[in-house]
């Protein structure tokens, strides 16, 4: 019995320790990856809004001189000593309808065409003509938009909501304007 080597002596290996369950805090909910929207910045829809208002001038001029011969006067809207509650109430409904024609259809007005945004719901989708309506019911009344971005900047700080998105559930978000799948656009150099 001298000739038996004795075996190592092994020692025993841990159980693998099982991970433990990942679960949300309870006062941070799960976060879902899905898409990604980027919010437009205040100075473009600042500039999107004048493209807007200056084509909208540039109609109710034209409109204006068309009417002349027939001696119905339209007042500019920069003229309030002339201008008539019956004159500002039509500036305002032709600003309304608009806005609400515009970007029920597409999100989109010609000045947000120009710089690349859109109006969207919450979770990106296309409007309805209804959210379209009141979404746009601040902006046709300038005095209500001043109001409407002033509490906007200071009530919802870092949200780049007005009052009138915040009530429509509506953003207005930067729209990627790049060629279909599977084509590529070469450009020459100049």
């Amino acid at each position: 019995m001298a000739d038996e080597i004795p075996a190592p002596a092994t020692e025993p290996s841990p159980a693998p320790a099982a991970e433990p369950e990942k679960v949300p805090a309870p006062d941070m909910p799960a976060i879902s990856r899905g898409k990604t929207l980027y919010l437009a910045k205040w100075s473009t829809r600042f500039w999107a809004w004048l493209i807007d208002i200056l084509l909208i001038i540039l109609f109710l001029n034209i409109v204006s001189g068309i009417l002349e011969p027939l001696n119905w006067k339209m007042h500019a809207l920069w003229d309030f000593g002339h201008l008539g509650l019956f004159d500002y109430g039509i500036d305002i409904l032709i600003f309304f309808l608009y806005w609400t024609i515009f970007e029920s259809y597409k999100g989109q007005s010609i000045g947000k065409m120009v710089l690349n945004i859109r109006v969207v719901n919450r979770d990106g989708t296309k409007i309805h003509w209804t959210t379209a309506a009141i979404e746009s019911l601040g902006k046709a009344f300038i005095p209500v938009l001043a109001l409407d971005c002033l509490i906007g900047w200071l009530a919802m700080p870092g949200t780049k909501l007005r009052v009138f998105n915040r009530i429509s559930n509506t953003i207005v978000v930067k729209t990627d304007y790049r060629e279909p799948d599977g084509i590529v656009y070469i450009k020459d150099k100049e």
